[in-house]
């Protein structure tokens, strides 16, 4: 339930002549643009204000991944919750924009997923499939119809993988989309064939930090200059775009850019209709009176159309008169209805969607101008199979004078009973059915108009003889979810094998909703012995090395894990997972009698897992940073820290000392934006090597090379071999170091295929007393995948003997 203090917030971080000023500017346009990515955040996002707010047109982005194979500068989230997580700041990024989603992939489950880093667009394919992304695109353009598209990066070597084959896709699909003899499943389900009149690339650079474009961008045919600020906030449309990546919080996103950007350079590579052009808009119809225009259109039908737009402009010019306004509109509606019940069949085929489009916004547009929806919220917003709920409709006294009614539009199996009206709205008693489906993780499409999920609310009003109807979202996220939750703790168990036959690990089992017994299904020999409120994991009598699971079970069904996910700038969203036990029984020796301090940021679990490895640690804070280090055998720094956590910059000559007088220091890999100043970070230059897509080795298979093979880190208390390198998952390694100190040590050399060895994922030196070591080895992201070679490395990489 939102807190005072958030409904507050709420409502004055979006003042009402705003909103009615960005539901009128949505009127100025027919035209549909959709920007394609690959990644929630590869959204151009200053264009696509100045799209919106700056020209009126209907923005989409066209997004092939939910991101979850990327990193977390937030929090411990990966994958799927990762991707759901990331689905939610495209969302709230997406509101900022006033712009629609089309969700292209859905999910790590789904062949369209976020599997890491790809230096090559047929790599992607490889896990894609190309006719398995383009089909989606055609599905795309075919059933939202743009005029424009324009993808964010080049297919151009030193670009990500993903962009590559997004673009790719993206062009080959506008040929296909026209045509009638590709994908005609569509045909019935009711799509229709689509041309796209214009298809732009991006006529700069992609590279950066990150990426590396080997080969210049192609000439400028046009170029878009967003003039002057966005009229109601008074903001540059570039900073507009800053607002909407804010939300991209766990990427890093949202920075004030001292001169927001005015100039965005097009590359025209395919068109309907050739010839050049001076606007972007040039030989597309921009508004109604274009449509009009049309040859051989009924005179009555041009007309209607006319007045239609004379009516939305004369609405434009009267904001902020709301009197006014809501008399325009409502003839603007009527028009556009007469048009609409009168046209020939083939001029609908050509321009029912904008029509139906523009009747929509205009709908939004009465509700907002007459200022009466105070919103929904559902009390909880979280249900289960046979619960209940209080659903409050928020409605101004002026609200009956416009015979404004709320309609809940719900799941299946659900009901919603009104209460008894009130002056200040509706209630609602909501009911889900024994039988409603669980909410979807991911879903196809968002819509800045409002009705998204499978719970929200329409608003009706009339205006004389004119009934306009608009969907609004919830207050806050709405989720069906299972009754019965089960948490195990932990979730997973690192065995040593020379230890399975004496130990038992105890295993704590929480049940939320209706307290039934849990079973566990054994693998592998292993199982969970319960006896009286306690449980604990049993060996087999001879172990084996490997990874095994042991379902969780409730009344014979498989459990089911769900995790809350709440951040302030999405709020909460519920991930939901089967639960199981892993246990991963390798052969780990560790070094006795280790003191482990661990500094982290929030982005990694390493020191979780050094702690479920049988190790002495002790989460380091600002009190211990400025105490006595020396007592710890090893300091280890988690990635990101320097960035995620300003106190860090005060202890550096902290943990020079520490390293000086005898300490062993850690530091997992930093990207050169967190904090990571080459000459003043590290006990010793290092500096991580820019664009980082230079400074990786994505192939989680890549060949691995010794370079010091007696080397203590590579020998003790676990000599690392080729079998350590196995199975790895995603990636080897990422912002490998480029240049170094003659003090540190390169112990690795790697490469992928067809690029030159980098020897900078696993630097150490003996510096002073002690030893410092950097690795950007994805060590966090393994033992987050129970990799059996990341836990012997870190066992050795945190040995202070290693010093």
């Amino acid at each position: 339930m939102l807190t005072d203090r958030q409904r507050i917030e709420k409502q004055k971080s979006a003042p009402a002549l705003i909103r009615l000023h960005h539901a009128l500017s949505r009127l100025r346009s027919v035209v549909t643009m959709m920007n394609t990515g690959a990644h929630p955040d590869d959204e151009q996002s200053g264009l696509l204000a100045f799209f919106r707010f700056g020209a009126g047109m209907r923005v989409i982005v066209g997004c092939s991944t939910r991101g979850e194979g990327g990193q977390n500068a937030l929090g411990p989230e990966r994958g799927g919750a990762l991707g759901l997580m990331r689905s939610r700041e495209m969302e709230e990024a997406a509101r900022e924009l006033d712009c629609d989603i089309v969700w292209l992939g859905h999910g790590p489950d789904d062949a369209v997923h976020d599997f890491g880093f790809s230096k090559d667009g047929d790599r992607t394919f490889d896990r894609w499939g190309e006719e398995h992304i383009v089909e989606r695109l055609v599905r795309a353009y075919r059933s939202e119809r743009p005029d424009i598209v324009i993808p964010t990066f080049l297919d151009v070597p030193g670009q990500h993988g993903h962009h590559r084959a997004m673009t790719r896709a993206a062009e080959r699909a506008i040929t296909l989309a026209a045509d009638s003899q590709a994908f005609p499943e569509h045909f019935a389900q009711g799509l229709k064939t689509w041309q796209v009149a214009k298809y732009y690339l991006p006529a700069w650079s992609g590279g950066g930090d990150t990426y590396d474009d080997e080969v210049p961008p192609p000439e400028t045919t046009l170029t878009v200059r967003a003039e002057g600020r966005e009229p109601a906030t008074g903001a540059d449309y570039d900073r507009i775009g800053e607002w909407s990546r804010y939300y991209h919080a766990s990427q890093g996103m949202g920075y004030w850019r001292e001169q927001p950007k005015t100039e965005w350079p097009l590359h025209l590579l395919l068109a309907a209709q050739a010839g050049e052009e001076n606007s972007i808009f040039e030989n597309l119809p921009v508004n109604l009176s274009d449509l009009a225009a049309e040859a051989d259109l009924p005179a009555a039908i041009a007309q209607a159309l006319q007045n239609a737009q004379k009516a939305i402009d004369a609405a434009l010019d009267a904001y902020p008169a709301r009197e006014a306004i809501i008399t325009h509109l409502v003839t603007a509606a009527q028009k556009i209805d007469d048009v609409l019940a009168s046209s020939a069949v083939e001029f609908l085929e050509r321009h029912a969607h904008r029509l139906k489009r523009k009747k929509a916004e205009i709908d939004y547009a009465l509700i907002e101008a007459v200022a009466i929806f105070d919103g929904a919220e559902l009390i909880p917003p979280v249900l289960s199979p046979a619960s209940e709920a209080l659903l409050k409709v928020g409605f101004s006294q002026q609200s009956s004078h416009y015979q404004a009614k709320a309609e809940p539009v719900l799941p299946e199996h659900c009901t919603a009973y009104m209460g008894v009206p009130s002056a200040s709205g509706q209630t609602f008693d909501v009911k889900a059915g024994a039988d409603a489906a669980f909410s979807p993780l991911y879903r196809p499409f968002w819509s800045a108009l409002g009705g998204n999920g499978d719970f929200y609310v329409r608003v009706t009003a009339r205006f004389s003889g004119y009934q306009a109807q608009a969907d609004f979202d919830l207050a806050e996220h709405f989720a069906l979810v299972p009754a019965q939750s089960v948490r195990i703790e932990p979730e997973a168990v690192v065995v040593p094998l020379d230890q399975a036959a004496q130990m038992q690990w105890p295993v704590h089992v929480t049940v939320s909703g209706d307290q039934q017994p849990v079973r566990f299904i054994s693998d592998g020999g292993w199982s969970v012995v319960q006896d009286e409120g306690t449980a604990k994991l049993q060996a087999p009598e001879k172990p084996a090395a490997g990874l095994f699971q042991l379902k969780a079970q409730i009344a014979g069904r498989d459990a089911v894990r769900l995790t809350p996910i709440i951040y302030p700038h999405i709020g909460q969203v519920i991930y939901r997972e089967p639960e199981v036990l892993n246990i991963l029984a390798l052969d780990l020796k560790r070094p006795r009698g280790a003191r482990i301090g661990y500094i982290g940021g929030g982005a990694d679990r390493v020191g979780l897992w050094l702690s479920r490895m049988g190790l002495d640690v002790t989460e380091l804070e600002l009190k211990h940073l400025a105490g006595d280090l020396q007592h710890f055998t090893t300091i280890v720094v988690g990635i990101f820290a320097f960035g995620l956590r300003p106190d860090l910059a005060a202890a550096t000559a902290r943990l020079h000392d520490y390293v000086e007088n005898g300490g062993h220091l850690v530091t997992l890999y930093h990207r050169p934006m967190d904090g990571w100043k080459s000459a003043a970070t590290p006990p010793r230059h290092i500096k991580i090597g820019s664009p980082s897509l230079r400074w990786r080795v994505t192939d989680p298979a890549a060949p691995v090379t010794v370079l010091e093979p007696e080397h203590k880190l590579l020998n003790w208390p676990n000599r690392i071999t080729a079998q350590d390198w196995e199975g790895w998952n995603k990636e080897r390694g990422l912002y490998f170091a480029s240049q170094w100190d003659e003090a540190y040590q390169p112990l690795l050399s790697m490469h992928d295929a067809n690029e030159q060895p980098l020897t900078g994922a696993l630097l150490s030196a003996r510096i002073g007393k002690g030893r410092h070591t950097h690795t950007s080895l994805v060590l966090h992201h393994q033992m987050d995948k129970l990799v059996a070679g990341a836990f012997r490395l870190m066992a050795n990489l945190v040995s202070g003997e290693a010093k």
